[in-house]
């Protein structure tokens, strides 16, 4: 078995070393011909390259190392198949045909729910109670080729994109040793999505993560504007931004790029107004104790981080500061 994996995040590394360790030929040989992962990215004041966790996964194992998915057919590299997660980019119809048994791709959502960049964050924000993973065989659409397995996962109170995120693929592992030999065998019949019922997200950026300062006040009071909130990395996705609303949002923005909003603060030592970006790092639903309040619960911030700060809990912050959201 000849595999070309396509990731680059951390948290994809366990499938790859699962299916290296899995499908391991005679004399203990990797299945794995060649990984194809993003390209090295400069980092902090100093702009030092770091390779992406599947690049140096690679590298330890001498397994070849692509940053343009074109350069597997430029270099006649061998692959029954592909297997992709998170990898980042969009792959050309070429390189999908190349493969004799396609590329499958292993997506955290049930789709054709949340197709696109963003799935576990959509689903954190949108309020799903069920979501999984859909491994699919790749087409030159988004997200939109037919299924090949699908499984479900419930989602945690708690849950943030990390957790959610981590313990999906997690499953996944187990997941893809079963499911590989039975679809190369062909003892899998695919079938098609309900393309009509598609819902598709974007890539996140860091300005996605605004909450906007009214709503944010309203929440931490127990109420709600009177206004549909739009997502922006959801496509035509309009939420009432409720304190339920806005506490699963922070969630969703954790570990990247976080929720934030505006303030203005007057510091009680120097008496002097400035207006700054606030992260809001945690933050919980408690029960109102006001009965005029048109919600029954209001948000309470944990923790925050003024920008150019560290992180502080809010109580030290509001010590600190008068705020005027």
């Amino acid at each position: 078995m000849k595999i070309v994996f396509f990731g680059t995040p951390n948290y994809v590394v366990p499938i790859l070393q699962a299916l290296h360790r899995e499908f391991r030929g005679k004399g203990g040989r990797t299945p794995i011909s060649a990984v194809v992962t993003q390209p090295p990215k400069p980092a902090g004041r100093k702009k030092i390259e770091i390779f992406s966790p599947i690049d140096n996964w690679a590298y330890k194992k001498k397994i070849p190392i692509y940053f343009d998915s074109s350069d597997l057919i430029k270099k006649s590299i061998e692959g029954e198949v592909g297997i992709l997660a998170a990898y980042g980019a969009i792959i050309p119809k070429e390189v999908i045909d190349y493969f004799p048994k396609g590329i499958l791709n292993i997506h955290p959502s049930l789709l054709p729910a949340w197709r696109g960049a963003s799935p576990v964050q959509a689903t954190l924000v949108a309020g799903d109670k069920i979501t999984g993973v859909t491994t699919i065989r790749l087409d030159e659409n988004l997200d939109h080729g037919p299924i090949i397995s699908q499984f479900k996962e419930e989602v945690q109170d708690q849950d943030t994109t990390n957790s959610l995120r981590d313990r999906l693929f997690e499953r996944s592992v187990e997941a893809i040793k079963t499911l590989l030999p039975a679809y190369l065998s062909g003892k899998i019949t695919p079938r098609e999505q309900a393309h009509k019922n598609a819902t598709f997200t974007y890539l996140l950026k860091k300005d996605h993560g605004l909450i906007p300062p009214e709503y944010l006040e309203s929440a931490i009071r127990g109420q709600s504007e009177d206004v549909k909130w739009e997502i922006e990395f959801i496509k035509n996705f309009f939420l009432q931004p409720t304190p339920q609303v806005i506490e699963r949002f922070i969630r969703a923005m954790q570990p990247w790029p976080v929720a934030w909003t505006y303030v203005q603060l007057t510091e009680k030592q120097k008496n002097s107004k400035t207006k700054k970006r606030l992260k809001i790092l945690k933050a919980h639903l408690e029960k109102s104790k006001v009965k005029s309040q048109r919600s029954k619960v209001r948000l309470v911030l944990d923790e925050v981080q003024l920008e150019g700060k560290s992180p502080v809990s809010w109580k030290q912050f509001k010590e600190a500061y008068n705020i005027q959201f």
